[in-house]
């Protein structure tokens, strides 16, 4: 166990050991929508191609601990392109509608584009295409947007947290330049990769100056930019509350200088509050665009939460919190043959039904000094977020 600052670091490797026993799938299988314990339906599966990633922010994969000796995952051991595809596929069967590429860094994996290829020939148990999307640091954005865009991919979502390119080589770690990201950005939106969402992590005393710097970089742009609460994910980024600025405290600080009013959810289960820039009369303007915030630690989303996570190595996760996953790689990998579709099929249903997940809502009823203890938890550069 390595130290970072005064918290220990607990390498992520220590966490792909063990898996949950998938549970009985006697009658699991019913067509179209499932639902878990809380009749919450399946609606996002989110897919981890890489454990991978070039930058080294400190919330996400500190240097302390992902540095020159750490040991990735082998290629052997990630599921290929045609095992995430048949695996989604099942999913699709059950309700998903959105698949979101993560990683690591997803364009770090070699080939994306054939996965997306055969991901976007799938179509919904309403016989609509997916939404398919993509969350990238936008380093390697401005050379593989056309591409993407080709594929089939509709959407991307860029992790951005700041401006200033000192503050932002900061919390990168690899001296990655601000100016890069935005040439990303614009070639996402020249390929039609829209609307681009820019993804904020607002740590306190770190880039939080930076907050109003971005709204009015952004503001009129098209891009839509969320700004998310430093989150107690994993055990490496020394997390504490002291370091969290409310959603709330952000919105009060966008509002000191641009009128925003209240938007509607775009969708059941969405994780981001929004927020329209208003004109002198005090309405959403369209072309200024909207601003999110998603309020991870304040204001737990657990009760509409629809997102199930796969890792790179087929371990399914039902909680961004979780601290164990559901091994589907060894039934698609079976040494005495895999199972059949309908096998895989009736075991992720069996997986969601009987799911209860609901980290942050019971983190909630905790005292403040307790909040962010207690089980190991797996990373989020290991199951994206």
């Amino acid at each position: 166990m390595k130290m970072q600052g005064s918290y220990p670091t607990i390498p992520v490797l220590d966490q792909r050991q063990g898996s949950l026993k998938i549970p009985p799938t006697a009658g699991a299988h019913a067509p179209g929508l499932v639902k878990d314990g809380l009749n919450r339906p399946l609606r996002d599966l989110r897919i981890s191609v890489t454990d991978r990633c070039n930058f080294r922010c400190s919330y996400c994969m500190p240097k302390e601990v992902f540095d020159k000796d750490y040991a990735y995952l082998p290629h052997s051991a990630l599921l290929s392109f045609e095992e995430i595809t048949r695996i989604a596929k099942e999913f699709v069967g059950l309700g998903v509608q959105k698949i979101r590429l993560t990683g690591g860094e997803p364009l770090l994996r070699k080939n994306l584009e054939l996965l997306i290829t055969q991901l976007a020939a799938l179509r919904t148990t309403e016989g609509a295409p997916l939404d398919i999307t993509l969350t990238t640091n936008g380093s390697l954005l401005a050379r593989k947007a056309q591409a993407l865009k080709a594929a089939g991919l509709q959407r991307v979502t860029v992790s951005l947290d700041g401006l200033d390119d000192a503050v932002f080589k900061k919390m990168n770690d690899v001296d990655f330049p601000v100016a890069d990201v935005l040439a990303g950005i614009k070639a996402a939106q020249d390929a039609g990769l829209g609307p681009i969402k820019v993804n904020m992590v607002v740590k306190r005393g770190t880039n939080d100056h930076e907050i109003l710097p971005m709204a009015r970089h952004f503001r009129g742009t098209g891009v839509v930019l969320r700004f998310i609460e430093y989150m107690d994910v994993g055990a490496t980024n020394g997390w504490r509350m002291d370091e969290v600025v409310p959603s709330a405290e952000v919105i009060a600080r966008l509002r000191s200088e641009m009128p925003l009013v209240a938007l509607e959810a775009c969708a059941p289960g969405e994780t981001a509050q929004r927020w329209g820039y208003a004109d002198a009369q005090g309405q959403f303007d369209p072309a200024l665009g909207e601003v999110g915030v998603i309020s991870s630690v304040t204001q737990a989303f657990c009760t509409d939460c629809n997102r199930a996570r796969l890792s790179t190595e087929g371990q399914l996760y039902l909680c961004l919190f979780a601290s164990q996953g559901y091994d589907l790689r060894s039934l698609v990998r079976h040494p005495e043959g895999m199972v059949d579709d309908r096998a895989l099929g009736d075991a992720i249903s069996a997986i969601w039904q009987g799911r209860s997940d609901r980290y942050s809502l019971l983190r909630a009823t905790l005292p403040p000094e307790a909040q962010g203890t207690g089980a190991r938890r797996v990373e989020m550069s290991y199951i994206g977020g």
